[in-house]
């Protein structure tokens, strides 16, 4: 059966992975290894999707514990990395019973997370992730910053319909003082990929954001 995952080449070392429209993964390629940025939704085989690109040995990279970024994994057989502060998350998210009954449907199971920290550095050969921890959406957020080719993945962290309404979110004020934190991140990158794009966007959506989370915060005082 056709998978529902539609692939896109958007610069010679990255696929973008659509699943079904609800939610992106990516996969780079370096010269000795491969990284798939979130899994998705889980509906469809992510990894057979992925082996049709490359046969590189693969790591799976989680942004943050959502449901629509880490339900995939249950395909893969490799370390699957997560912050430890949205491991709480993923794990309710797990017992989700629709996911539930998809793995006791395929017989599959959710394998382990590995943790992973800010200042992390994965090396795939001629290019490296550097981990950029960003609490806010959730408590362990997380974007990677392909250093080689200035592009910034940011899972559901940085996008045009953030969502901060949640139970796990942080409070504005303090996601703001995290994003301060990492401006730097705007002079090594000059694109953003997040979890819910089909294509770059300008680094200049980091200060949008920040603007208009700023705006709020003195709107309401």
């Amino acid at each position: 059966m056709e998978s529902g995952i539609k692939t896109k080449k958007i610069d010679d070392c990255v696929w973008l992975l659509d699943d079904n429209g609800e939610s992106m993964g990516y996969l780079i390629c370096g010269e000795k290894k491969a990284v798939v940025i979130d899994t998705m939704t889980g509906v469809d085989d992510v990894h057979e999707v992925v082996r049709e690109i490359t046969n590189l040995p693969l790591t799976v990279v989680n942004t943050h514990g959502h449901c629509d970024h880490i339900y995939g994994n249950v395909y893969f057989d490799c370390e699957c990395f997560l912050h430890p502060a949205d491991m709480k998350i993923a794990e309710e998210h797990s017992q989700f019973p629709d996911f539930v009954k998809l793995c006791s449907e395929k017989k599959l199971k959710m394998p382990p997370f590995k943790a992973i920290s800010d200042g992390d550095i994965i090396d795939l050969g001629g290019l490296t992730l550097e981990v950029i921890s960003l609490p806010g959406h959730t408590p362990g957020g997380i974007c990677l910053l392909l250093r080689e080719k200035r592009i910034l993945f940011v899972g559901d962290g940085i996008n045009r319909h953030l969502w901060m309404q949640l139970k796990e979110s942080l409070p504005l004020k303090t996601f703001l003082e995290n994003l301060d934190k990492i401006s730097w991140v705007t002079e090594k990158a000059d694109k953003i990929l997040h979890g819910h794009s089909q294509a770059f966007e300008d680094i200049s959506l980091f200060d949008d954001l920040r603007s208009g989370i700023r705006n709020l915060i003195e709107a309401y005082r």
